[in-house]
C-alpha cells in the first residue's frame, strides 16, 4: 500500500517520529484554515504518488494564509507531471499544509528491505535529498547502506553508524540514534517495505 505524505507522517509520529506540525486540504478554504492555525512560513505541497514534486512546482512555500489558500487553488485538481508520473502526470486532489523548517542542509535517510540480501537495511547519504538515485549512479560511495540482522534488530551501534555516515554530532547523534529506533519499529510494526 502506498501512503501519501500526510498519511505517512501521521503513522511515523505514533512511533515517535519527530514530524512537522502540518494538515491535508481537500480544498483551498481547508488550506486557508490549517495555514491560520498553523501560522508562519508554512509549505503547501501537493500529494500524489510520485517523487520529484518539488521539481515540477508540487511544493510551494508561502508566508500567509492567503497564500497558502492560493497555492491550494492553484494546485487542487491539476495534474502534477514529474519524472515518475510519465507525461499524463497524477490528479491533485489534496494538499498538504505543514510548518516550514529552515533547512541547513538535506540528508537522506531511507529503510527498506535490501532485496539482494533480504534483509531490512538503512540507506543514508549526505547527498542527495531529492537526487539520490544521481547520487547511487554518479557517487556511490556518498551512500551507506546498513543492513540489519532481523534475528538481532535494531542496535545502538547501528544508531552511531548513521550519525557517523550523516556527518551528526554531540546531540544530533544521539537523536539519530532514537530517529533509527523509531523507525525500525514503525518499519515491523507495519510491515513496510519502504520508509
Amino acid at each position: 500500500m502506498n501512503l501519501h505524505e500526510y498519511q505517512a507522517k501521521e503513522v511515523l509520529a505514533r512511533f515517535g517520529v519527530p514530524i512537522p506540525r502540518g494538515k491535508a486540504a481537500a480544498t483551498a478554504e481547508e488550506a486557508r484554515s490549517a495555514a491560520q492555525a498553523l501560522g508562519g512560513r508554512l509549505v503547501v505541497k501537493a500529494q500524489v504518488h510520485a517523487g520529484g514534486r518539488g521539481k515540477a512546482g508540487g511544493i510551494r512555500v508561502v508566508s500567509s494564509a492567503a497564500e497558502a489558500e492560493d497555492a491550494a487553488r492553484a494546485l487542487l485538481g491539476t495534474r502534477l507531471v514529474t519524472h515518475q508520473t510519465g507525461p499524463e502526470g497524477r490528479p491533485i486532489g489534496r494538499v498538504y499544509v505543514e510548518e516550514g523548517s529552515a533547512v541547513a542542509r538535506e540528508l537522506y535517510l531511507a529503510l527498506l528491505v535490501d532485496r539482494g540480501r533480504g534483509w531490512p537495511a538503512f540507506v543514508a547519504s549526505t547527498e542527495g535529498g531529492m537526487d539520490i538515485e544521481a547520487v547511487a549512479a554518479k557517487t556511490p560511495a556518498k551512500i551507506l547502506t546498513l543492513a540489519v540482522d532481523p534475528a538481532v534488530g535494531y542496535q545502538p551501534f547501528h544508531g552511531r553508524r548513521l550519525a557517523a555516515a550523516l556527518k551528526l554530532g554531540g546531540e544530533q547523534a544521539k537523536a539519530m540514534g532514537k530517529l533509527g529506533a523509531s523507525l525500525w519499529r514503525a518499519f515491523l510494526d507495519c510491515d513496510a517495505s519502504l520508509i
